[in-house]
C-alpha cells in the first residue's frame, strides 16, 4: 500500500541520491496499450511509481480521457488498487531510457537508440495492440527520425501500432491537459479500450 501523498516529502539531498537507479516496468497479462516516457524522474525513482511528480498530467489525463475510472495519485508509490487497475485495464508503462535522471535532456543520444533495441524486445514479448511514446523529441532521437510528428507512426512494431502523444511533464507548456486528455483517448480507441466511466 503507498504512503498517505500528503506526507511524503523528500530533500533535494534525497532526490538526488536516487540519480542513476531504475524503475521496474509496470506491466500485466492483457497488455492492450503500452504507454513509454523518455526516463524516470527522481521523484519517480524515490517512489517507484511512474510519472509519480506531483504536477506531472499523465494521470488527471488517464482519468479525464476516460481510460481509468479513478483519479490516480503515485506521488507516494502506487496503491496496490490503483496498480492493479492499471493493469486490468490493459495499461502499461516503460521507458525510452531506464536510468535515472534529474531532466531528460541529461541523457546521452546513444542512451535512446539503445532504449529502441530494447523497447523493440519488449514489444516483441509483451505483444500490446498500440504503443505511445510520450515525447516527439526523444522519439525522434531513439527511432532515427528528424521528421516524426505526434500521431499515428506509418510503421509498426511487431504488429503492434505505434504513436507519438505529448509529454505529459507539467514543464511542457505547448500541451494542455485537455489536448492530452484527448491523445489519450484516441490512443485508447486505437488499443481497442473503451472509456471505464459513462
Amino acid at each position: 500500500m503507498a504512503a498517505d501523498p500528503g506526507k511524503v516529502s523528500f530533500s533535494r539531498e534525497q532526490l538526488e541520491s536516487y540519480r542513476d537507479t531504475t524503475v521496474p516496468d509496470l506491466l500485466g497479462p492483457g497488455l492492450k496499450l503500452l504507454f513509454v516516457g523518455i526516463n524516470p524522474g527522481l521523484w519517480t525513482a524515490a517512489v517507484q511509481a511512474h510519472f509519480a511528480r506531483r504536477g506531472n498530467r499523465f494521470y488527471p489525463a488517464l482519468y479525464r480521457s476516460g481510460l481509468t475510472d479513478r483519479l490516480i495519485d503515485a506521488s507516494a508509490g502506487y496503491a496496490e488498487e490503483d496498480r492493479q487497475h492499471l493493469i486490468d485495464r490493459g495499461l502499461g508503462i516503460s521507458n525510452m531510457a531506464h536510468r535515472t535522471t534529474a531532466r531528460a535532456d541529461e541523457l546521452r543520444p546513444e542512451e535512446l537508440l539503445e532504449g529502441a533495441r530494447r523497447l523493440d524486445d519488449l514489444i516483441a514479448r509483451a505483444r500490446p495492440q498500440v504503443v505511445a511514446f510520450l515525447g516527439i523529441t526523444a522519439y525522434r532521437t531513439a527511432f532515427a527520425a528528424p521528421k516524426a510528428k505526434t500521431g499515428r507512426q506509418p510503421e509498426n512494431l511487431h504488429d503492434a501500432e505505434v504513436w507519438v502523444a505529448p509529454n505529459p511533464s507539467g514543464l511542457n507548456a505547448h500541451t494542455q491537459l485537455p489536448e492530452l486528455a484527448e491523445a489519450f483517448r484516441q490512443l485508447g480507441v486505437a488499443a481497442g479500450i473503451s472509456g471505464s466511466r459513462t
